[in-house]
């Protein structure tokens, strides 16, 4: 009820946000966010008693370029990692605001192939991004591949590199057992 009641209370752009707030803000579960926190270093809410987080402005801001390049852009948890390091916090904290500065695709793709492949389907592997050069050829690949855009196979495979890496950190915790 707590919640409900605060739903309609609009915070102020420099107010700090709890992780409910966040998560509710930028459509993604609260575990999301935790793991984001062990593989994004630069990710540091302040935590009071019990742990409870508060994000700052400048922690949201990052999260939504996270957000944008591993969902919206397609990168590995490892490209976005690649480009905190050579771009820098400030870039990635504003790489998702309309008209920003995009990285480069081809920079940031460079060892990143190996995680960019993709099972088989129905017997004919799916297209990689990088052989989807002009409109024709997208249409063709997507036609192949069940009907799924480019930009639907990108988030298709986001979201399996995404689970891939959950499953090995749970196979780490859990020491293999299944």
């Amino acid at each position: 009820m707590a919640d409900g009641s605060r739903a309609g209370v609009e915070k102020a752009p420099g107010a700090f946000r709890t992780i409910s707030e966040v998560a509710h803000e930028l459509e993604l579960p609260q575990h999301v966010l935790r793991f984001w926190e062990s593989r994004f270093h630069e990710i540091r809410p302040m935590k009071r008693g019990g742990g409870r987080r508060y994000y700052r402005p400048e922690d949201l801001d990052l999260l939504r370029g996270i957000r944008h390049l591993l969902y919206g852009e397609g990168y590995t948890i490892r490209g976005v990692q690649r480009l905190l390091r050579e771009q820098g916090v400030h870039f990635v904290q504003n790489v998702w605001q309309p008209g920003a500065p995009q990285p480069s695709r081809q920079a940031s793709e460079e060892g990143e192939e190996a995680e960019r492949r993709v099972p088989e389907t129905q017997g004919a592997p799916l297209p990689s991004l990088n052989d989807v050069g002009d409109e024709e050829s997208a249409q063709e690949h997507s036609a192949a591949a069940g009907g799924l855009t480019p930009e639907d196979l990108q988030k298709l495979r986001a979201a399996l590199r995404d689970l891939t890496e959950c499953r090995r950190v749970l196979d780490a915790v859990l020491g293999g057992k299944a």
